[in-house]
């Protein structure tokens, strides 16, 4: 077998209907698509919340690149780690509401750094069947003994974790790309602590759709412990790019210091972290913004107040009652309310 038969194996590609071809889009991303001049309904991308094209997302950037340049020039720990970046990671500790995150260029970087860095040889990584490539890949490179257990089993988790040697690592998807189910972290959060082990959880699909204000499934859950290292996606719901890693001071201080895919490349351009600063205020007044549109169309003005106007994390509905409002209108405002919170 030659070295250089990629003809004859792309041609076993085709043959399985397996070779991808790549559609080029002359659109920004958005709900529409336009391929080799036909314009598309599109349901094909993963910007959830339309803010890949949102225009202060794309003031934000340019601002960013004005400010800051279009490179970080080096590593994080080196002399790449800018001002934004940390503005960043700030925020999306306070967001997650976990005491410390680290900020990455890609969400597969994120997870090639997490799991070697967590798990060694004589160590135990125990994944759902169903994981997202990197989290297979980062497993492997981990050089850990590797368990992949049936889809969302706990009973199959229980078995592996209580015959697993060394250091004990949990490993799913928040909500499973394909299928669209999320992984039941609160029975395996008790299994973790059961047998001392440590979840990571990526949440790719789940940051900035599930949750208050779109925390994400460890808030959908109401889930909290220094167990668990949270990966959020940047790409998807954000609708920019990268990714993040959260959770205890000391585990992302061990991250920071011993994972490969940080430490040993470029940081991300500045001016993506101010676009995602932004980004990210627009995910946290999300809720506010949608309760006011829903207000609205049952012919009601209230309206939503967003920083700076109030503190980061607090956006609120502001209602202003009059002397001149009836006890009608009052029971209108009320029963809209309740019928907008229920929808």
């Amino acid at each position: 077998m030659s070295a250089l038969d990629f003809r004859a194996r792309l041609a076993a590609l085709a043959e399985q209907d397996l070779l991808r071809t790549r559609a080029v889009l002359d659109a920004p991303c958005g709900p529409h698509a336009e391929v080799d001049g036909q314009r598309l309904l599109s349901f094909a991308g993963n910007d959830y919340l339309g803010l890949a094209a949102h225009p202060e997302v794309v003031e934000a950037l340019r601002e960013g690149a004005a400010r800051w340049g279009v490179g970080a020039g080096a590593s994080h720990l080196v002399s790449g780690h800018q001002r934004p970046h940390e503005e960043l990671e700030q925020a999306f500790a306070r967001f997650t509401g976990l005491p410390r995150a680290l900020f990455f260029s890609t969400g597969y970087m994120a997870n090639l750094a997490v799991l070697p860095a967590l798990a060694g040889r004589g160590d135990t990584v125990i994944a759902d069947r169903l994981n997202h490539a990197s989290l297979v890949d980062a497993a492997l490179l981990s050089r850990a003994t590797v368990r992949r257990v049936p889809h969302v089993d706990l009973t199959a988790f229980e078995r592996a974790l209580a015959s697993a040697d060394g250091r004990k690592v949990v490993v799913v998807d928040g909500v499973f790309s394909m299928d669209g189910d999320l992984a039941p972290l609160p029975g395996l959060l008790a299994l973790c602590e059961r047998h001392d082990a440590l979840l990571v959880v990526d949440d790719a699909h789940g940051f900035g759709v599930l949750g208050a204000q779109g925390r994400g499934v460890l808030s959908h859950f109401g889930l909290a412990s220094p167990r668990i290292v949270y990966v959020g996606t940047l790409g998807k719901a954000a609708g920019v790019a990268g990714a993040f890693v959260a959770g205890d001071a000391d585990a992302i201080e061990w991250l920071m210091q011993t994972g490969r895919s940080y430490r040993y490349t470029t940081a991300a351009p500045p001016a993506l972290a101010c676009a995602l600063q932004a980004s990210l205020r627009l995910i946290e007044v999300g809720d506010a913004l949608a309760l006011s549109a829903a207000l609205r169309r049952r012919g009601l003005w209230v309206p939503a107040i967003r920083p700076p106007t109030v503190p980061a994390g607090s956006a609120r509905l502001r209602i202003s009652l009059s002397a001149a409002h009836t006890g009608t209108d009052l029971d209108a405002l009320c029963s809209a309310l309740q019928e907008a919170s229920d929808d």
